[in-house]
């Protein structure tokens, strides 16, 4: 027989760990001393403490490895617990992949201009939400374009919201869409807790979820929005990803100094 410190060489753990495997029950001594208390181990028990420890570097949980060194899990049930654990390596490994791939996206920014990216992105799911809209047009999506539209919408639509009595009930929304003319759809909503209907100068729709979108956060008058979507935009190609349309901006916080305004930026990303 081995005392616990020889068991614990033969086996490449720590005497500790031993002795916490005795604890939950997964590898008792094979016989304990009742006056001094030392427990002593079989050479017999490193197969089973050679398995053990295969199985926790697998990444199960102790409990999962109690139950597969038992004859108790029959062979199907065993392919299932490893099936499991297969598909969530690879899940850790897509999402590893995913982290290394926008690190070295970073990288490359830093390389070529000397400096941090100034946006954090962020992929996120959006809930869906209802909202009352009204719609207009402009020639691009330059801000020069985009701003002299949305402007006039939201005020317009605070107006008849406020006429029709219903109240505001989040932050509001803008969303965009490319046209085959080469205009652009521009959309100001607000979000409502009304019934869907129609009303003189605005709609009540239900913006659908976006399960997953890229998202930054700006900081300052919209009038230089321009160059975080353009870092939003090179973010996504960097990442890899697919854009979806259409992109939304949701502004979180609004002053009556628009330098002090806080917007975020959702670009629909496309399932890969």
């Amino acid at each position: 027989m081995f005392s616990i410190g020889d068991f614990a060489r033969h086996g490449q753990v720590s005497v500790r760990m031993l002795r916490h495997y005795d604890a939950v029950g997964l590898l008792p001594p094979a016989r304990v001393d009742a006056s001094s208390g030392y427990r002593f181990y079989t050479a017999a028990q490193l197969a089973r403490l050679n398995r053990l420890i295969a199985l926790k570097e697998l990444g199960f949980t102790l409990e999962q490895v109690g139950r597969m060194l038992e004859p108790g899990p029959d062979a199907a049930e065993l392919r299932g617990m490893l099936t499991l654990r297969r598909a969530e390596l690879e899940q850790r490994i897509a999402a590893d992949r995913s982290r290394l791939t926008e690190v070295e996206a970073r990288l490359r920014i830093i390389e070529k201009e000397g400096v941090m990216p100034d946006q954090d992105v962020v992929i996120k799911s959006v809930p869906a939400v209802r909202v009352a809209e009204s719609s207009s047009w402009a020639s691009g999506f330059e801000p020069q374009a985009i701003s002299p539209v949305i402007g006039p919408l939201f005020s317009g639509l605070s107006d008849r919201l406020a006429e029709a009595g219903i109240s505001i009930a989040g932050p509001a929304i803008a969303y965009y869409d490319a046209r085959d003319d080469g205009t652009v759809g521009v959309h100001a909503c607000v979000p409502v807790n009304v019934e869907p209907a129609a009303a003189p100068g605005f709609s009540i729709i239900d913006l659908p979820a976006l399960d997953h979108a890229a998202t930054t956060v700006f900081r300052g008058n919209v009038s230089g929005i321009g160059a975080a979507w353009q870092a939003l935009g090179r973010w996504v190609e960097d990442n890899g990803h697919r854009t979806g349309a259409p992109v939304r901006e949701v502004t979180l916080e609004w002053t009556p100094d628009p330098d002090d305004w806080v917007t975020e930026l959702q670009e629909p990303l496309a399932r890969r």
